[in-house]
């Protein structure tokens, strides 16, 4: 199994001392563990017996997103840069009943993102469902963001969503049917101050969003993305005087939970939503629709 530890700075894709780590979008790191019990899937969104593979990073929302695929009936093997990142998010799974498995490596290189998928079909015997849900988050002035800085961002975000799409597409066209979830941000459409390399990472990966679900359109896969707004872990916990500033920007008056983005989440990765392939659904309190 590959090993995050060591790795030269160049592999590492956090951010590089001097940027803003949130890009702005005020994203809180806490993470807690979810309460039993606590559902957010319909049941006829029912993903018994399928593999899946969701990548996760420090903001803490992929413990939530496997979750909600664990609740729904898969197995999720979790996949990312980081171990403590990695472990929280199996956990969940394994909390629930399912299968989890763990791979600890450098998605955004070849042999890292194959070997992450290998773990899984050699583990389950295929893979039916990948969610590329591991971002960096960067803020800084465009002028003085160094080469390196902008190579270390594309990497993690748009790299290593290409190799793990095209690792794992090979082995869903060989069985003739796939689903793959790519969980961005809603600056994929929106400009945003000192955010020029994010704002365009997540444009790429919208780009790739469509264009292979038209190319894989009529080989049983189906790929879509959900574009997530401004998001908090403690978000339902604050008082009104606690709000977070950018509330004021979003029509709902609050920022979101990546519990909400569970539902979608999981329809995405059923067979139910075989006639949606190419779209960026938005999660986001209404921002987009503001402008």
């Amino acid at each position: 199994m590959g090993s995050a530890e060591g790795q030269s700075p160049g592999a590492c894709p956090e951010p590089a001392a001097g940027g803003r780590r949130d890009g702005g979008l005020g994203v809180s790191p806490r993470y807690k563990s979810i309460p039993e019990g606590d559902t957010m899937i319909p049941q006829e969104w029912d993903l018994s017996g399928k593999r899946a593979l969701i990548t996760a990073d420090r903001r803490g929302w992929t413990p939530y997103l496997a979750s909600a695929l664990a609740e729904a009936g898969a197995d999720v093997a979790v996949a990312g840069w980081r171990d403590e990142h990695v472990a929280q998010a199996a956990q969940e799974v394994e909390a629930r009943g399912q299968r989890s498995l763990r791979y600890v490596g450098n998605l955004a290189q070849r042999a890292g993102a194959s070997a992450a998928v290998e773990a899984v079909v050699g583990n389950w015997g295929g893979v039916d469902i990948l969610v590329n849900a591991a971002q960096a988050q960067f803020g800084k002035p465009f002028v003085d963001i160094a080469d390196g800085e902008w190579d270390r961002l594309m990497g993690y975000n748009v790299r290593a969503m290409f190799l793990l799409c095209q690792e794992a597409g090979r082995h869903m066209l060989a069985q003739g049917n796939g689903r793959i979830v790519n969980v961005i941000s809603g600056l994929a459409e929106r400009g945003l101050w000192n955010s020029v390399a994010y704002c365009a990472s997540q444009g790429a990966a919208v780009q790739l969003t469509r264009a292979l679900a038209l190319e894989w359109s009529q080989k049983g896969l189906r790929v879509n993305a959900i574009a997530a707004g401004w998001m908090a872990l403690d978000a339902g916990a604050r008082s009104e005087e606690e709000k977070d500033p950018l509330s004021r920007f979003i029509p709902l008056r609050r920022l979101g939970h990546p519990r909400e983005l569970g539902p979608l989440l999981v329809y995405l990765a059923s067979d139910a939503c075989d006639f949606v392939t190419g779209q960026t659904l938005f999660v986001d309190g209404g921002a987009i629709a503001h402008g």
